[in-house]
């Protein structure tokens, strides 16, 4: 490792390696979305293809700032804030419900006045319900096998965020719901009342699923003649009406084992938004597999590390946040990824810190900076941490991450829920 690098790490706040993943996964997305963005700057910028290099360039250096600043505070302060993020996020959701911007019969934008800006209410939610569900668990861990107590806090804001979301970005909530699940289990909610919710959730999808099977698309309301086509799409397996998953696969196809280079893409020019929600095509023609893969290890060195945390972590909130929001980035890029190589339906999910994006790729880099925040408190105050891991009920002594490896390895001396 070179001096330089060196002396930029140790400026740096939190685990180094996921610094360092952080800068790998920016590299790719400076080279790939500068190549991707050819066709849009010959039609909206007259041929200025530096145009969104810079643009793109200038966010990615803003989200790592902000997610500098969100390393530096004690991630306890992440605690409180969740509270208010929460009380924000619901108000939001409903107001894009009824006044956003609508894109393809989707209401997923507002825009803030007076400055011009537009971001996405279910990128700020998705933090926000994360932060606040791993705050309910800690907080609650010795009351985590009662329902009014325990369970029932913990699930309303699960529910009414994913509901709300769901009509525009069905894709987004049901990610969402299976994090804060996961959570949940992790945070050892009491099983009953984990597979009772399960059920209510697989009931309700069935009866969608069918009322949208059994509906002419034309009828279907809001964005379900869009998730009917989708999946039908998905199943058959038509070229002609699959057109970006096709366009995907022959670009994976060109880039072989070693790609055509940089800047060489060919699938570029045809593919459906190259720059972002199939951005990892481009890699991968470009790169290869090899590249390809290359980002897949990135990612789950990233989970890898956060699951580091957990293990360490003496406090209940900081093992649950670190591993929510790290599983949270971990499953939008592989699903994103399994969408480019047609193992799923279209979602219209970007690549976590690679895909051209505004204020999406700002909150991710924000959720990373809190996982920094995490890590760099493991060794500072870890006394005071102790006690809260005795009034959740664990051994003395032991933190919450260390506990939960152990239960679910069979710890004979685990209380169960």
């Amino acid at each position: 490792m070179s001096t330089s690098v060196r002396v930029l790490l140790s400026k740096l706040r939190g685990d180094k390696f996921i610094w360092l993943i952080v800068f790998g996964l920016s590299l790719f997305s400076i080279l790939a979305v500068y190549s991707s963005t050819g066709t849009l700057a010959y039609k909206y910028h007259a041929g200025n293809t530096e145009y969104y290099l810079l643009r793109h360039g200038g966010l990615l250096l803003f989200g790592l700032v902000l997610m500098y600043f969100a390393s530096l505070p004690n991630y306890k302060f992440y605690s409180r804030l969740a509270q208010v993020m929460m009380v924000i996020s619901i108000p939001l959701l409903l107001y894009t419900l009824i006044a956003g911007a609508r894109i393809n019969e989707a209401a997923r934008w507002i825009t803030l006045p007076g400055i011009d800006v537009t971001f996405q209410t279910s990128d700020l939610a998705k933090l926000a319900l994360i932060m606040y569900t791993a705050r309910q668990l800690a907080r609650k861990q010795h009351m985590v096998g009662r329902f009014r107590e325990g369970f029932l806090p913990t699930v309303l804001p699960i529910v009414v965020t994913c509901l709300l979301i769901a009509p525009a970005d069905l894709s987004t909530a049901a990610l969402l719901f299976l994090t804060c699940f996961t959570l949940m289990f992790i945070g050892r909610m009491g099983m009953r009342y984990l597979a009772a919710l399960m059920g209510t959730a697989g009931a309700a999808a069935v009866v969608l699923g069918l009322f949208i099977y059994l509906m002419p698309p034309n009828s279907l309301p809001g964005r379900m003649g869009t998730w009917k086509a989708r999946i039908e799409t998905f199943r058959s397996g038509d070229a002609g009406e699959s057109y970006q998953t096709e366009q995907s696969k022959i670009a994976i196809a060109e880039g072989g084992l070693l790609g055509r280079g940089p800047g060489a893409s060919h699938q570029r020019n045809y593919l459906p938004h190259p720059y972002s929600d199939f951005i990892y095509a481009i890699i991968v023609e470009e790169y290869g597999v090899l590249g390809g893969g290359v980002v897949v290890l990135l990612y789950l060195a990233f989970f890898f590390r956060c699951l580091r945390i957990v293990s360490r972590s003496p406090s209940p909130f900081g093992a649950l946040l670190a591993v929510g929001l790290g599983l949270a980035l971990t499953m939008q890029a592989f699903v994103n990824m399994a969408v480019t190589v047609d193992i799923l339906p279209v979602t219209g999910l970007t690549l976590p810190l690679v895909s051209m994006g505004g204020t999406s790729l700002w909150f991710t880099s924000i959720a990373v900076g809190i996982i920094l925040a995490v890590s760099r408190d493991l060794g500072m105050d870890a006394q005071t941490e102790f006690a809260e891991g005795v009034e959740g009920g664990l051994p003395a002594g032991e933190g919450l991450g260390k506990a939960l490896l152990k239960d679910l390895g069979g710890n004979p001396n685990t209380k169960p829920a």
